[in-house]
């Protein structure tokens, strides 16, 4: 069972002064999306350059578009492929959703549940990663309606990660979010995904609009419920990286740290526990 006890945060420029004076030790690498990042020159991309010369470096993309109707965006991916190999980043993750179509929609669709999209999607994987010479690794999404869909949320994912043969960035949030509503279990969900190929974890706050209805929304502090499956999701496929997301009502670094040292407690936990079961 994989155990990697490292703790991200999701990089916004209004962090860029501070982190590039110090980075704070508990912190141990750095998500931001290419989309955000790679066009940038002045200070903000001399700031950058300074980041990932110096820490750990993943890309969660967001409009890759990797089940769009719509051709891939052969330009785009090429210039995804030239920032990684500038800064020297190996780590490519994008949502297992699309986002465009005629035009761009600035939101993450869900793609149907199908046999055939998964035949789809995971050939566009394959055209991605020989374009970036890298993997492409996948997330499970949050959604809120039914696509026509004729498999579950689970088969689909892991159909779609198998067929591609690629890895998978498990967002636990995305399940608790998906779990209540669209009303299914969870734990049980969990234990459905694939432990050889989760890459690294996704972690966040959200909104509860309704007993039945919750957005995700990456603005707020995690609650007991996903904290909770963050320690089961441990439990069940090991400790993998951890990013904190957060993308708006941003606290002070000293307030994110308490969050962030909260998933380094139960990395610790965890992987004390697969000692003394080991022992």
């Amino acid at each position: 069972m994989a155990v990697e006890s490292k703790v991200g945060l999701g990089l916004r420029r209004e962090m860029l002064d501070e982190f590039c004076e110090q980075v704070p030790e508990q912190i141990n690498f750095f998500e931001v999306a290419p989309e955000n990042w790679m066009t940038l020159g002045g200070k903000f991309g001399r700031q950058f350059s300074q980041i990932a010369e110096q820490h750990e470096v993943f890309l969660h993309g967001l409009s890759l578009s990797i089940g769009s109707p719509e051709a891939l965006d052969i330009d785009f991916v090429k210039n995804v492929k030239r920032f990684m190999d500038r800064h020297h980043i190996d780590i490519y993750s994008e949502h297992l959703s699309y986002c465009s179509g005629t035009g761009h929609m600035y939101d993450l669709m869900p793609i149907p549940f199908t046999e055939e999209a998964v035949h789809y999607v995971a050939a566009r994987v394959k055209q991605v990663e020989d374009i970036i010479e890298r993997p492409l690794i996948l997330e499970n999404v949050s959604f809120y309606a039914d696509s026509g869909s004729k498999m579950s949320e689970l088969d689909f994912v892991n159909a779609v990660v198998n067929e591609a043969d690629c890895k998978l960035l498990l967002d636990v949030n995305n399940i608790y979010v998906n779990s209540i509503n669209h009303q299914y279990d969870a734990n049980e969900f969990l234990k459905g995904m694939p432990t050889e190929r989760i890459e690294y974890l996704h972690i966040a706050g959200h909104y509860k609009e309704a007993e039945d209805l919750i957005v995700d929304t990456h603005g707020a502090d995690v609650n007991d419920p996903v904290w909770k499956l963050l320690a089961d999701c441990y439990q069940i496929h090991g400790v993998h990286p951890t990013l904190l997301e957060r993308d708006f009502n941003i606290p002070e670094t000293e307030v994110l740290l308490e969050e962030i040292d909260k998933i380094h407690r139960y990395q610790a936990r965890a992987t004390e526990a697969v000692a003394k079961r080991s022992a």
